[in-house]
């Protein structure tokens, strides 16, 4: 069985070893310890390939978690699927969302910079 050290996992994956010890006590990686020593398997750099996918769009390390338990291979991961394509559409609502906010918010802006030119302009 190929193995990684913490090292490695951090090189690989551009973070820092601090990062994947908050990962294991999250509960989100379990690697083995030979003493001291955290060995990581091919199912640990996984599982951190996924919660770094799933931070980088956006979910909280609870849905993270969620998806990672939802894991079945023998059914099909039907069910992780399905849950994940409902997060994404929850996801991409909530950008969606953010997205009017703050257009709404430039149209406010525009207004009142608008305003402060018209009033600066009767000044002079």
């Amino acid at each position: 069985m190929n193995t990684l050290s913490i090292s490695d996992l951090a090189r690989e994956f551009d973070v820092t070893t601090r990062a994947i010890r908050f990962y294991e006590e999250q509960g989100l990686l379990e690697p083995e310890r030979r003493g001291q020593e955290r060995v990581y398997t091919a199912k640990d750099r996984t599982t951190l390939k996924l919660i770094l996918r799933g931070k980088r769009i956006g979910f909280s390390l609870a849905e993270c978690k969620e998806l990672i338990e939802l894991y079945d291979p023998a059914g099909g991961n039907r069910k992780q699927l399905n849950t994940f394509l409902h997060k994404i559409a929850e996801r991409r609502a909530q950008l969606q969302q953010q997205l009017l906010d703050i257009q709404h918010m430039q149209l406010e802006l525009d207004t009142a910079e608008e305003r402060c030119q018209e009033a600066l302009s009767r000044t002079d």
